[in-house]
């Protein structure tokens, strides 16, 4: 069964970004997919910092990407670029820890202009850690994820349906995946 591993880029625990994973995460569910989280928001700040590989935390992280087909990056857009705490866990990451796995970024903004972000910040981390199945990604940007009043988010229908599309070839890619595994 495919396993994917959703890395939270975000400082925020309210952000709009929960919508956009949310709204991933329920399709995928539907398919029988297993989902794990790393919010690395949670992880201790000293072990990110100084990049200390032995912390518990830390090992926990990692062996939940190295256990998973699938991983999504998502992260807010801060300053033309995602956040630094997902590059000081990335960073975490072994040299090829994304090797054999497909990767897609899901990132939200407050305007369209920070779209290449997808293909000049995020893509070639990935791409050095090892990944070839990296997808194009979703960009929304803050105006398309409204919070409702009892908690959740609202998605426009643009968005929900790109995330649709987006979700559905990531799972043929990691059913793929799978059975490439299971013929070595």
């Amino acid at each position: 069964m495919s396993r994917i591993v959703i890395i939270h880029g975000s400082p925020t625990p309210g952000s709009r970004l929960n919508g956009i994973v949310g709204y991933v995460e329920s399709k995928w569910k539907e398919k029988g997919i297993e989902i794990d989280h790393v919010h690395v928001a949670e992880l201790p700040a000293e072990a990110l910092l100084h990049a200390n590989f032995k912390d518990e935390s830390i090992i926990a992280a990692v062996g939940k990407v190295e256990a998973a087909s699938g991983v999504v990056i998502a992260s807010p857009v801060y300053k033309a670029s995602f956040t630094g705490i997902l590059k000081a866990f990335l960073d975490l990451l072994p040299q090829k820890g994304l090797q054999d796995k497909a990767a897609l970024p899901l990132f939200i903004g407050g305007t369209i202009s920070h779209l290449l972000i997808l293909d000049y910040a995020i893509k070639p981390v990935l791409s050095v850690l090892g990944s070839r199945n990296i997808h194009g990604g979703v960009y929304a940007i803050d105006q398309w994820v409204q919070r409702l009043e009892g908690g959740g988010f609202e998605l426009s229908e643009e968005l929900r349906e790109r995330l649709t599309n987006a979700a559905d070839e990531f799972a043929e890619e990691l059913e793929w995946i799978d059975r490439r595994k299971q013929e070595k």
